[in-house]
């Protein structure tokens, strides 16, 4: 969800189809230097309120139009909490109404959280942006030795390490744990270091599982240690068991069958720093104003300004300019970051879980202006449009686009995946004959996603991965490419299974087409 905040932070339209023409990155140098002079404020405390009564109106047309089934908003200017309420219902089906103490899973607006907890540390001489990551977590490595002992927690932050897309995200599906996927980021294929925007959520969570290494802690407690019981944040937790038992909490819901359905629990604490929070919407104001008050909150500095401004900063080009005249997009540390013709830093991030929640977080800085928007159903683009909406009212007096219907289209892009070309639903009308199943039938090892078993089951053909052996079955395509149902946040749709049958009769090799994204889905029969 890196790029969509970035559309929904201030934007005008303009802004808007820049940030939509492209994600990869180019350019990158360690910290920069004192940000640039920001103007005066110009958004008047009048226009605030008249924003801020609209803006109910806003979130139901919103709720009306798409059925989400709950939302909660905070909205903060100059220190003080100007709006905060919430609308809809906790799950579907029930009467549990959605208020500012209701706890929403974050999904990726746990990154600028993650970050602001690293800036504590940072700011107490615990870690420095710049210290290599080995320094903290000395099991840590890449597949290029020089970027092992070169990389640090800002790269990580940034998303400019080199690891490609979403790195390790599919072994979280598969069920594999923290520790297993952080050690198996070494297996990932390497762009040049600092060079190239791409973002992942294990490779920011390493930073953040460093940083805690090094306060001789877990990142759970860091976090609560460095921010949540500082500011008073109650009811925030980067714990999975703490979000699941809130008695006031938003479940996920998902469309289904023409309606808004609580069919997943997204269990994310293998990626804690980059997804794994919850928090309500009254506790994440206070948040808001710790950030746009440079690190202090009721008069005591909470995190040193000189690190929290780091992560404020660009530190790595993450849009772009679609023309000479256009303007980039860029990534902090775990901030989207980008910059008004006025010459206005403004700060967003979205957050959102395929598997049924979605939010969103946007800052003016220079007005002290924030509003922060959570939801509890996958992400369609509404928090992303009322944050926009909010915004643009505040700066010219009334939506100048319609935005739930120009960032839906954009979010659901941004988030379809990698779907196979082939469409598996319509095997060809003659397809070649599949072998016996004691051809496919077997043990196959890989060094990055670990076992298969591929085993009968009746009389259909089955294949098994990840720690808790999810059986997946296999149905026939042509000739040895069957196809499985894909499942899990990153789910595709089918997905082909390609078996490569070697002299004996035997398949001696199998390829799992949606594992492959970066070359490591071939895995080698091992009897």
């Amino acid at each position: 969800m890196g790029l969509v905040a970035a559309l929904a932070v201030g934007c005008t339209r303009a802004d808007a189809d820049a940030a939509a023409v492209g994600r990869a990155g180019v350019g990158a140098s360690p910290l920069p230097t004192a940000p640039p002079a920001q103007p005066a404020p110009q958004i008047t405390r009048a226009e605030v309120e008249t924003a801020v009564s609209r803006l109910d109106d806003v979130v139901q047309d919103f709720m009306r139009r798409t059925g989400v089934p709950g939302v909660a908003v905070g909205v903060v200017h100059n220190d003080e909490v100007v709006h905060l309420k919430g609308f809809g219902l906790r799950k579907a089906g029930t009467q549990d109404r959605i208020d500012a103490d209701t706890v929403f899973q974050l999904a990726s607006v746990s990154k600028p959280i993650a970050s602001t907890v690293v800036a504590a540390a940072v700011g107490q001489k615990i870690v420095g942006w710049d210290d290599p990551v080995v320094d903290h977590d000395s099991g840590f490595a890449l597949k290029d030795p020089w970027v092992t002992r070169h990389v640090t927690l800002a790269d990580l932050f940034s998303h400019r390490s080199g690891l490609p897309d979403h790195a390790g995200d599919l072994l979280e599906d598969l069920g594999y744990d923290r520790s297993y996927i952080l050690d198996h980021l070494r297996y990932q294929p390497l762009t040049p270091f600092r060079a190239e925007y791409a973002y992942t959520n294990f490779g920011l969570t390493e930073a953040g599982v460093a940083a805690a290494r090094a306060a001789g802690t877990s990142w759970e407690k860091l976090s609560a240690d460095k921010l949540y019981r500082p500011l008073g944040m109650d009811s925030t937790s980067s714990s999975f068991a703490d979000y699941d038992r809130a008695r006031n909490k938003a479940v996920t819901h998902v469309q289904s069958g023409g309606a808004w359905r609580a069919e997943y629990v997204r269990n994310a604490d293998a990626q804690s720093p980059a997804g794994g929070a919850s928090s309500t919407a009254r506790d994440m104001t206070k948040w808001l104003r710790l950030q746009l008050g440079n690190g202090k909150f009721e008069g005591r500095q909470i995190v040193a300004a000189e690190a929290l401004a780091q992560t404020h900063l660009p530190h790595i080009v993450s849009v772009p300019p679609p023309s000479p005249a256009g303007r980039a997009g860029f990534y902090g540390l775990g901030w989207n970051v980008s910059y008004d013709d006025q010459g206005r830093l403004k700060l967003g991030h979205s957050g959102g879980f395929a598997l049924g929640a979605a939010t969103n977080v946007g800052l003016l800085p220079s007005e002290k202006l924030g509003i922060v928007v959570l939801t509890n159903g996958e992400p369609i683009g509404v928090p992303e449009a009322v944050t926009a909406a909010f915004l643009d009212i505040a700066q010219t007096g009334g939506p100048t686009v319609d935005w739930l219907t120009f960032l839906g289209p954009i979010i659901k892009q941004t988030l379809a995946g990698e779907r196979s070309p082939v469409d598996y639903g319509k095997p060809p009308a003659s397809p070649a004959p599949a072998k016996a199943n004691s051809a496919y039938t077997g043990t196959y090892a890989n060094e990055y996603y670990g076992p298969m078993t591929v085993s009968t089951q009746g009389n259909e053909l089955t294949m098994q991965l990840g720690p808790k052996r999810q059986r997946f079955t296999l149905s026939h395509y042509d000739g040895d490419t069957f196809s499985y149902r894909t499942t899990g946040e990153n789910a595709v749709g089918l997905s082909g299974v390609t078996f490569t049958v070697g002299s004996g009769g035997r398949a001696d090799k199998v390829r799992v087409e949606n594992l492959d994204t970066t070359g490591l889905g071939t895995f080698t029969r091992n009897e």
